[in-house]
C-alpha cells in the first residue's frame, strides 16, 4: 500500500461547496418531513408549497450528481498512478452498502444502500466513450418505462392502471408509535421494500444513473477545475434549463387535463405528473448547480468556501442528523411529530446547520478525514494507516 492511495487528496474547493449545498438541501427537507412522519398527514400549506417545489427531489438530484463527480475523481487519480481502481471502488460500494445497512435500521429512508448498488454500474464507462456516456444518461433521463406505462395507462390497459406498490406505504404512521425494537424489524424488510418500489415505480432509480453519468462526463470534462473556461457554455445551459424547469413545472396541469379522467384511465393523469415532476426536479437542480457556480467564480468564493468543511463530511453528517433527529421525532423517542411546530422544527433545523458548519470547520484544523469519511477510506483500502490526525 503506498503513501500516495492512502494520503489524504488535494480538495476542490467547489466540489466540496456543492457536496455541502446537497448535504444541507436533504437535511433541511427530512426536518420538514419529520423524517417521513409528516406524510402520515400532509398540510397544503405555503412550506409544504415551498419544499415540494424548491427542495425536495432537487437536492437528492445534487447528491447523485456528486456521487457520480467524485468516481471519476477516484477512478482518474488512480489512473494517474498507473492503477485499475475498479475492483477497489466496488469494494468500496460493498462497504458504503453496510454503512447504509446499519444506517436504515434507525432510518429506514436512507440512500446510500440506493446509491452503493448502483454506483457498480458506472464502474464499466470510466472509459466508455462520452457519446455513450451522454448516450445513456439520456435514455434514462427520458424514463422510457414510465412513458411506455403512460402510453399503456392511457389506452386503457388494466396493468398501467393499476396503483403503484409504494402508495400502500404505512411507514409514516407506523413510525408515530412502533416501539424500537418493532421499528427495527420493520426496518428490516417492510421498509426498504416500500422504498424500493418508490425509487422503482417513479423512475428515481434510473434518473439516479443518469445523473451518475452527468456527474461522470463533467468531471471527465474538467467543468468543476476551471469553470471560467466555460462562461458561455454554462449560462447557455442556465437559461435552457430554467426554460424547461418551468415548462415542466407549468405544463404539469394543462397536459393532465388532456388526459382521461380517474374513472376511465386511473393512472394517466398521476403518470404525466411523475415524469413531468422527475424533469422538473432535474433541470431545476441543473439551474442550481450553475448559479452556485456563477457566484463562486465571482465575488461570493470566500463566503461559499466556508460552506466546504461541511461539503467534506458530508457521510458523517448525513448519518449523525438521523441518529440525533429520529430519536426526537419519532413515537419510540419524545415524539416530538406531536408538539414540536413544523416551523420551529425548521428553525432548529437552520440552526444545527450552524453548528455543523463551525464544528466541520474546527475539525479540519485538526483531522484529515471527518469521522466515517475516515473508516470508509480506511475500509477500502483495507488499512489503518490513512492519515487521520494532522
Amino acid at each position: 500500500m503506498t503513501n500516495a492511495m492512502t494520503a489524504a487528496p488535494a480538495r476542490n474547493l467547489l466540489i466540496d461547496t456543492l457536496r455541502a449545498f446537497a448535504l444541507i438541501g436533504v437535511y433541511m427537507v427530512h426536518m420538514f418531513e419529520q423524517y417521513e412522519i409528516y406524510w402520515a398527514a400532509p398540510q397544503q400549506n405555503l412550506t409544504h408549497t415551498i419544499f415540494t417545489t424548491f427542495f425536495m427531489g432537487k437536492a437528492f438530484s445534487l447528491l447523485t450528481l456528486c456521487f457520480g463527480l467524485s468516481f471519476f475523481l477516484l477512478m482518474e487519480k488512480a489512473d494517474q498512478r498507473g492503477v485499475d481502481f475498479s475492483k477497489r471502488f466496488a469494494w468500496r460500494m460493498v462497504v458504503l452498502a453496510f454503512i447504509g445497512l446499519v444506517h436504515s435500521l434507525v432510518y429506514r429512508g436512507d440512500i446510500l444502500m440506493v446509491l452503493a448498488p448502483l454506483g457498480l454500474v458506472l464502474i464499466p464507462y470510466h472509459r466508455a466513450s462520452n457519446q455513450m456516456i451522454l448516450g445513456v444518461a439520456a435514455v434514462l433521463l427520458a424514463q422510457p418505462g414510465l412513458l411506455f406505462q403512460l402510453a399503456g395507462a392511457l389506452s386503457g390497459e388494466p396493468w398501467a392502471n393499476q396503483p403503484p406498490h409504494h402508495y400502500g406505504d404505512t411507514g409514516p404512521v407506523f413510525y408515530r408509535t412502533a416501539p424500537l425494537g418493532q421499528m427495527l424489524v420493520w426496518n428490516v424488510w417492510q421498509g426498504q421494500s416500500f422504498k424500493w418500489w418508490f425509487f422503482l415505480e417513479t423512475g428515481r432509480l434510473f434518473q439516479i444513473l443518469a445523473l451518475f453519468m452527468v456527474g461522470l462526463r463533467l468531471g471527465r470534462a474538467g467543468f468543476f477545475d476551471n469553470p471560467d473556461r466555460f462562461k458561455a457554455e454554462r449560462r447557455a445551459a442556465l437559461t435552457a434549463l430554467a426554460a424547461i424547469a418551468i415548462a415542466c413545472h407549468l405544463g404539469v396541469g394543462p397536459l393532465q387535463s388532456l388526459a382521461p379522467d380517474a374513472a376511465t384511465a386511473p393512472m394517466a393523469r398521476k403518470l404525466i405528473g411523475t415524469l413531468l415532476g422527475g424533469w422538473f426536479d432535474v433541470s431545476l437542480m441543473g439551474v442550481y448547480v450553475l448559479l452556485i457556480v456563477e457566484l463562486y467564480t465571482g465575488p461570493f468564493r470566500k463566503a461559499l468556501d466556508r460552506l466546504a468543511p461541511m461539503g467534506r463530511m458530508t457521510l458523517t453528517f448525513y448519518v449523525l442528523q438521523s441518529l440525533i433527529w429520529v430519536p426526537i421525532f419519532y413515537g419510540f423517542g419524545l415524539g416530538a411529530w406531536k408538539w414540536l411546530p413544523q416551523s420551529t422544527a425548521l428553525w432548529l433545523g437552520v440552526g444545527f446547520l450552524v453548528l455543523q458548519g463551525i464544528v466541520a470547520t474546527l475539525w479540519f484544523k485538526r483531522f484529515h478525514y471527518g469521522p466515517l469519511e475516515w473508516v470508509w477510506r480506511a475500509a477500502t483500502y483495507r488499512t489503518t494507516k490513512v492519515p487521520f490526525v494532522r
